[in-house]
């Protein structure tokens, strides 16, 4: 395992909203997402921010995304995300059950809620679709959601309603892949920390070996039976000089951090907030708020005006949970596909095989793209019905 970073976890999985949304799985790209998009143009604080540049691979990248807003497709990726999400969950499961790992896992659900009526009204037909497909998803009362979740008392009047997936989960991404990387390094998996792969050298039409540079500078080169890219956004820079496109533009997104007291009236139910499509999670003693996307290229630099965003409503719905000034900004880069459907697979070279592009949906599929991806490696076929790449 090669990782540019000084330890696992580093990068998108650092800071997320923490929530294993299975019954939240569906594509931001459907029909109702290009109006959207346009009511926010010029907003610095909106929830989808499109910086336009001058850089082809956005252009492209947003027609495509227009494409699967389509009615046909937006039903074939959804059907697609649910099934490799829930397929996810079962894996993680028994992850769980097999490991003993412990990551501050929620078991008590996620709660959806809306400020806007008309928000609230969609939901209704929301959950019926969910409901259909099996999901313990009901629609709330904003007595209910208080019932649910006592710390949304203060903001009880500001509530239409709301949707309680009772089975969804939240817990740490990070935690989760730090003792993960722990527990495969006692099973005998190495890992390279601080090194980053420049390129990757194709002879005879199989890959032949991989070259990276270490921390001081010093190349070496790495040959394997097999090859796995999984750089998130930066997947496609790595793999187009061998002549491989994928369809993946960064997302960047935001999330801030709060400590906790343990007097703080700070939510234990995980909760997302569908007029700000922000998620709010409790992680052991610290509350994390997460969400807005913005199409500006690799830029990480932490856009202050978004950061404080999310503090103001997450204080305006909490206003005792713990205090605004604590708040530690972060920023990542989501690898987005214009489908929001993951690239998992193996690619034209027999010997290369993908697991990127799972955009904000990373942590919720995690377990089962990479149980899938195994089974892939090793000959076998998978156990869920995905559009995996380069299988037929």
């Amino acid at each position: 395992m090669l990782d540019r970073q000084p330890e696992a976890a580093l990068e998108t999985s650092f800071a997320n909203g923490g929530q294993i949304s299975v019954s939240h799985a569906e594509p931001w790209a459907n029909p109702t997402a290009p109006l959207k998009v346009l009511q926010w143009l010029g907003r610095e604080d909106a929830p989808l921010r499109f910086q336009p540049r001058a850089d082809l691979g956005q252009w492209l990248w947003g027609a495509r995304f227009l494409i699967e807003c389509l009615p046909g497709r937006t039903r074939r990726n959804t059907n697609q995300a649910f099934a490799l999400a829930s397929y996810s969950r079962d894996c993680l499961s028994a992850l769980r059950s097999e490991t003993g790992i412990r990551y501050h896992r929620s078991e008590r659900g996620i709660l959806h809620i809306y400020t806007e009526r008309g928000l609230f009204e969609h939901a209704h037909g929301e959950v019926a679709s969910l409901r259909a497909r099996g999901f313990d998803v009901a629609i709330k009362s904003p007595e209910h959601c208080v019932a649910i979740e006592p710390a949304l008392a203060h903001a009880k009047a500001m509530l239409h309603g709301g949707a309680f997936a009772a089975t969804d989960e939240s817990g740490d991404a990070r935690v989760f892949t730090q003792r993960l990387a722990a527990l495969a390094g006692q099973r005998g998996v190495r890992f390279r920390f601080n090194v980053s792969v420049s390129r990757i050298e194709v002879d005879s039409g199989s890959v032949s070996r991989i070259v990276m540079d270490d921390e001081v500078g010093i190349e070496e080169s790495a040959r394997a039976d097999a090859f796995v890219v999984s750089l998130g956004s930066y997947s496609p820079l790595l793999l187009r000089p061998i002549g491989i496109s994928l369809p993946i533009y960064p997302v960047k997104g935001y999330s801030i951090t709060i400590p906790l007291d343990p007097e703080d009236e700070a939510p234990m139910v995980s909760i997302t907030d569908h007029a700000r499509k922000i998620v709010i999670s409790r992680l052991g003693d610290r509350l994390r708020v997460a969400g807005t996307a913005e199409l500006a290229g690799y830029d990480t630099e932490i856009n202050q005006v978004r950061c404080r965003a999310l503090v103001n409503r997450c204080f305006e719905l909490f206003p005792k949970a713990g205090r605004p000034e604590t708040a530690e900004y972060w920023t990542g880069l989501r690898p987005a596909t214009p489908s929001n459907l993951p690239l998992v697979g193996r690619t034209r070279f027999p010997n290369l095989y993908l697991n990127t592009g799972h955009g904000t949906l990373g942590w919720t599929m995690a377990c089962g793209a990479g149980r899938a991806l195994a089974d892939i490696v090793s000959g076998r076929s998978p156990e869920v019905n995905f559009g995996f790449v380069g299988i037929t």
